[in-house]
């Protein structure tokens, strides 16, 4: 059957050094996405592996949407991204760090845990891995926010959040963190910082506590990329229907 709806194109950063696996796991998300969105076009692509983003293009058709599976808001999907797209009609979505329901996502994750342990999160340390970075403060600020809403819905001892490009550097904040704490990653994908970077540190650190998977990987992130798609499809057909208005009239 052949989808006679909008298309989307997930796109994330991947991994240069061994591009293939990041595309799999990409791939596997989007028919996940796809599942929830029975009548849509649902493609893939990392920016890391070569023309996979130009082949998806080719197979979208006349202005996809774009969802950039990244955590903030910065260089990749402000400059990076469109640039690979070459000027290609698209609606790019905002990424999924900036998802307005992704702090309760995580809230619930997080709940389940310390319910899971018969942890309180009065007496529990959260610790958040972040990507960071030495050029731009964009990244940072996006943990920042994150972290914030995350505090608002749930009362932990202390939320302490390190970098692995800035300071604080995840690998000082692990060394100091106590038996009782849990690890977020504020990752889209198991690339290699996560696998490498923060596993390295936690190592290091001796820490005894559960280690998260990246957030882009929950369960319940293809439902909250199919929601946000549908929002996004509505307000494009009610832009239309509002251009055409004006042009009738």
């Amino acid at each position: 059957m052949f989808a006679t709806g909008p298309s989307v194109i997930i796109v994330s950063h991947g991994q240069p050094s061994d591009p293939q696996p990041a595309e799999d796991d990409l791939a596997a998300l989007a028919g996940r996405v796809a599942g929830l969105l029975p009548d849509w076009q649902v493609d893939s692509a990392t920016l890391a592996a070569d023309g996979a983003l130009e082949a998806a293009l080719a197979r979208a058709g006349d202005t996809p949407f774009i969802y950039p599976l990244f955590m903030t808001d910065g260089w990749f999907v402000r400059s990076a991204l469109p640039k690979r797209l070459g000027g290609a009609a698209a609606h790019i979505l905002p990424p999924l760090g900036a998802e307005p329901a992704l702090p309760d996502l995580v809230a619930d994750i997080l709940l389940d845990e310390l319910q899971e342990r018969g942890w309180h999160a009065a007496q529990t340390n959260l610790l958040v891995a972040s990507h960071g970075s030495g050029r731009s403060p964009k990244s940072k600020q996006a943990t920042e926010a994150f972290v914030d809403r995350l505090r608002q819905r749930i009362s932990f001892a202390h939320v302490t959040t390190g970098y692995v490009e800035e300071a604080p550097f995840f690998a000082d904040v692990a060394m100091a963190a106590p038996s009782q704490a849990i690890c977020l990653p504020f990752f889209a994908a198991y690339g290699g910082h996560v696998k490498e970077d923060i596993t390295e540190a936690l190592a290091a650190a001796r820490f005894a506590g559960p280690f998260l998977d990246p957030i882009g990987t929950f369960d319940a992130v293809p439902a909250l990329i199919a929601d946000s798609l549908h929002r996004a499809a509505e307000g494009a057909n009610q832009a239309r229907g509002a251009s055409a208005e004006r042009d009738s009239g």
